[in-house]
């Protein structure tokens, strides 16, 4: 299988609402690495990265997101793997 890379861009009412954390729990259900992170103007961004048919699972997921999350859109441009990550991790 693929290892596939995406930079995701999560709009709507997806702060105050433990996104980040169901993000980061979800992302290691399936085994797929990167990174959450809140951004000043109110959305998320994410990167996502492993096997292709994760990532496309977690990506699905973040449509929805936990419950109290309101998700408007979700954008995901295609980006080379980085070969350093270990892990799916929680930014500042």
């Amino acid at each position: 299988m693929a290892e596939v890379a995406f930079e995701v861009l999560v709009t709507g009412r997806v702060q105050g609402v433990w996104f980040r954390q169901s993000t980061c729990d979800q992302a290691r259900v399936e085994g797929v690495l990167g990174w959450v992170r809140n951004l000043p103007d109110g959305n998320v961004a994410a990167w996502l990265q492993g096997e292709d048919a994760a990532v496309e699972r977690l990506h699905d997921w973040l449509h929805s997101g936990p419950p109290q999350a309101r998700v408007d859109e979700v954008r995901a441009q295609a980006r080379r793997p980085d070969p350093d990550l270990e892990s799916f991790e929680i930014r500042d």
